[in-house]
């Protein structure tokens, strides 16, 4: 339960791993989790360490397993997955058949996937050709019906006494193009012919009806099939240049008709044959894709652990025999005990004659932190990670956390309706987390919906509490106990039309606010005053708790000159202000009641004469009041809380002699989490940079400068931090009341008029408002406000209360975990 409330205890320990079971010994580690490796050859390039031709090896075979996903894929083939049973590393001698297993089943099914592709695009060309053939038909027989008689007259002029015309004697023949081009492109394409061929070509075009893929894009797009007419071989040139210009696709047009027919009837049978070959074709890679599909997920699962381990294998270095792994890894001192079983378990694996072992070695750099979590406390966890790493041993706000934080959620989204409605939400993905973690969502807002579902519970029951509290129910009261105002006329005895109320109290109503106030005139006013009273009180304890969990960090570390020179000056100075602030508060509720509520003293105009040391004109609240000595106790904490922690540290660094070391080994050590804060507040967050500034420190001694400098924005933002920090929790009342009001409005403008209708149609009128009123409480009020809501209890966490106690400027504990590492195809999507 210790690492519940602060980080583990770690270790830097080496191992010693023996050369034929260094593999299996890493293997067994990066299943179990418990290490996080160091780089011992920081100096050493990627591609000088001793296993880059493994991890080349194992990038081909992720290349290979890429090509093979992403035929599957597009063969619609799902690849079964078995998270029940997760394949393990395999043994470096079975690395070679799995290698050669893949490059022969690469080579087999790129050769059928070329050979598919062929075919289709064979087909492809013969079904644009028999299209061509169909079009083009019409364009000869149109055109010689259209130009007969003008072909003849020409043909009559231009002849000679040979009977031959001007162009054939030219030596010029009539010769013809035909093919496809795109349809976006045919306007381009008719201009372009116009402007280079003089007018000496006639352009026929129509649009195919079937839309036709193109082999190289993959794009279904609309063909136009086209006859060019020219005379003489230049013009025919530039044709056949400008349609290779265009990328069309051209084939061979008939003389006659009799050639077309046999051409056509060609084409039919040389189709029919293709399709039965391409289906054969496309029915053998089916069968291949469909048995690799079978093995591709403990493939890509074994090729990532395998990279993985040889990545970690670099990370470390041999011992002058080469036969002994070194490695240096962090590790929690309570799984010393599971690290030397895994070494033991991957000795036994891997055969070694010599078992490997770990030895514990010391070590003056700032271990990373570790705070184990489970299903429930993750969230939580993840939030305070947010605002940032804790250092190591630091006292955690997580199991703080898990109480503040829904509950300030609630205080502001306190609503019996919507918290039930939350929490039903929430309960529903708690039971159905089982089956979700079995299905991969794209879907990042879902993501982050189920991975907060424990935090949606928890503050959906809070939500529950305070709605009762607050005796609100989609904006409307619940009178469970009975009210304990009660309302009574009396009746003038002169005159029988005129009477007085009078207002009785019999006692307070058990649970919550009274729901008479929902009648009230001054409801408003009443839940103002409540609320923002309220609201100081939370803020202030809250804030206490914080400055009072400082002292468990000051304790631990052996601080205890911060117990008095910075805890206790930081407790008087809030507690004293602002502590006596929520103590008139409650003061003024138990001692006035409601029948001389009139009679209750300003607690606004005492605090501020408290400020002014004065008495005013205000009567007292109790008798003796006096608020002068506490302001002048928390004026004393300042200088104390500014000056205290310098002056004692360069008391301690001019010391005797006698305590010299002891002394300065203490100035040492706070001087270092000094510029270790310093560094955290600039964002160097990179620690051998911080290292060589703490060495520097030492080389040039103490600077009380930098101390005071340091203290002195400590406390100015402290001081300050109270007063801006206190009103900063009025936001508690403010949201409250703004949620309240957001429900009261939905109410009277949406589901009010639906219930206001009394006829038999009202029944029917009611389920569209019904659903409006849903819709909008679900989406205003329940998402937008309790987004906002959300936002806002974050911020009072991580600027209010986490400041207090938490540096967060540590390094998080990663250990080598298989499960944790990503895989390059998921990042791309083929799994």
């Amino acid at each position: 339960m210790g690492s519940v409330f602060r980080s583990e205890e770690m270790c830097l320990a080496q191992l010693f791993l023996q050369s034929g079971s260094a593999y299996d010994c890493i293997s067994e580690l990066g299943e179990m989790g418990l290490v996080e490796f160091r780089d011992i050859n920081p100096s050493v390039n990627s591609f000088q360490r001793r296993f880059v031709s493994e991890i080349k090896r194992c990038e081909e075979m992720e290349r290979i397993l890429g090509y093979l996903l992403r035929e599957i894929r597009k063969a619609n083939i799902a690849v079964p997955e078995d998270d029940e049973i997760c394949p393990v590393a395999p043994p470096p001698k079975h690395v070679l058949e799995i290698m050669e297993q893949l490059q022969r089943l690469e080579v087999e099914l790129s050769e059928v996937a070329r050979n598919k592709e062929k075919l289709q695009r064979n087909l492809l060309e013969l079904t644009e050709y028999t299209h061509m053939l169909r079009i083009t038909h019409t364009f000869v027989h149109s055109r010689s019906r259209a130009l007969g008689p003008q072909y003849e007259e020409f043909q009559s002029i231009e002849s000679d006494s040979g009977g031959c015309t001007g162009m054939q004697r030219l030596g010029a023949k009539l010769g013809f193009v035909s093919g496809l081009i795109h349809r976006v492109k045919v306007e381009a394409f008719e201009r372009m012919l116009w402007r280079v061929c003089k007018g000496y070509t006639i352009l026929s075009y129509a649009e195919l009806g079937e839309s036709l893929a193109d082999l190289d894009t993959g794009e279904i797009s609309k063909n136009v099939v086209f006859l060019i007419s020219f005379w003489g071989d230049q013009i025919g040139q530039k044709v056949q240049k400008i349609c290779d210009c265009y990328h069309c696709h051209l084939y061979p047009h008939p003389e006659n008709d009799e050639e077309r027919a046999d051409v056509m009837d060609s084409l039919r049978t040389r189709m029919l044959d293709l399709n039965n070959v391409l289906h054969r074709t496309e029915e053998y890679l089916r069968q291949g894709l469909q048995k690799a599909s079978e093995s591709a997920f403990t493939w890509v699962v074994q090729v990532k652990k395998m990279k993985a381990i040889y990545h970690i294998l670099n990370l470390s270095s041999f011992d002058v025999t080469n036969k002994c792994l070194i490695a240096e890894v962090w590790c929690p001192v309570n799984d010393l005990t599971n690290l030397r079983g895994a070494l033991e378990e991957g000795s036994r694996k891997g055969d070694a004659t010599v078992p490997s072992f770990v030895n514990r070695i010391p070590s003056n750099d700032t271990p990373p932190t570790l705070l184990r979590t489970n299903k429930f406390t993750s969230g939580f966890q993840s939030i305070v990670e947010a605002y940032g790493v804790g250092d190591y041993r630091e006292a955690s706000p997580v199991p703080y956390t898990i109480i503040t934080f829904p509950f300030l959620f609630a205080v502001m989204f306190g609503d019996l309706g919507h918290g039930v409605v939350m929490a039903c939400f929430a309960l529903w993905m708690v039971l159905k987390e089982k089956s979700h973690k079995h299905k991969r969502s794209d879907n990042e807002i879902w993501t982050v919906f189920f991975e907060g579902r424990y935090i949606i519970l928890m503050m959906g029951l809070f939500s529950v509490y305070t709605g009762l509290i607050y005796n609100d129910c989609f904006s409307k009261s619940l009178n469970i106990f009975g009210s304990g105002w009660s309302v009574r006329a009396i009746i003038d005895g002169q005159c029988t039309c005129r009477c007085e109320h009078i207002v009785l109290i019999y006692g307070p109503y058990p649970f919550g606010i009274d729901p008479i106030w929902n009648m009230a005139v001054n409801r408003l006013s009443f839940l103002n005053s409540y609320k923002m009273k309220m609201s100081v009180i939370i803020g202030v304890v809250h804030m206490s708790f914080g400055v009072v969990l400082s002292v468990f960090n000051h304790l631990h570390f052996k601080h205890h000159f911060n117990v008095y020179l910075l805890f206790l000056p930081e407790l008087l100075f809030l507690l004293c202000l602002f502590g006596y602030l929520v103590f008139m508060i409650l003061y003024k509720w138990l001692a006035f009641g409601a029948r001389d509520s009139r009679l209750a003293p300003s607690i606004l105009i005492h605090f501020i004469n408290m400020f002014l040391m004065q008495g005013g004109d205000n009567t007292p609240l109790y008798p003796g009041q006096v608020g002068v000595f506490l302001v002048v106790v928390a004026l004393l904490s300042v200088p104390v809380l500014l000056l205290g922690k310098p002056v004692y540290l360069y008391w301690l660094h001019r010391g005797g002699k006698g305590l010299r070391l002891r002394r300065v080994s203490m100035v040492e050590r706070v001087m270092y989490e000094l510029v270790t804060h310093t560094f955290s507040v600039n964002n160097f967050r990179h620690f051998n940079v911080r290292c060589l500034y703490f060495r520097d420190m030492r080389e040039f001694g103490f600077d009380f400068g930098d101390v005071f400098l340091h203290q002195a924005i400590h406390t100015i933002e402290y001081c300050l931090g109270c007063i801006s920090n206190t009103a900063s929790y009025l936001r508690l009342w403010a949201l409250s009341l703004a949620h309240a009001q957001l429900s009261e409005v939905l109410w009277a403008m949406v589901m009010r008029l639906g219930l206001r209708m009394t006829s038999r149609l009202g029944v029917l009128f009611l389920v569209p408002v019904f659903s409006l009123f849903a819709v909008l409480t679900v989406s205003i009020l329940l998402v937008m406000e309790g987004l906002s809501a959300f936002l806002h209890a974050l911020r009072l966490h991580w600027v209010e209360f986490q400041n207090k106690f938490y540096h967060g400027t540590g390094i998080k504990f990663a250990p080598f975990k298989f499960s944790t590492l990503p895989s390059v195809f998921e990042q791309d999507g083929l799994l």
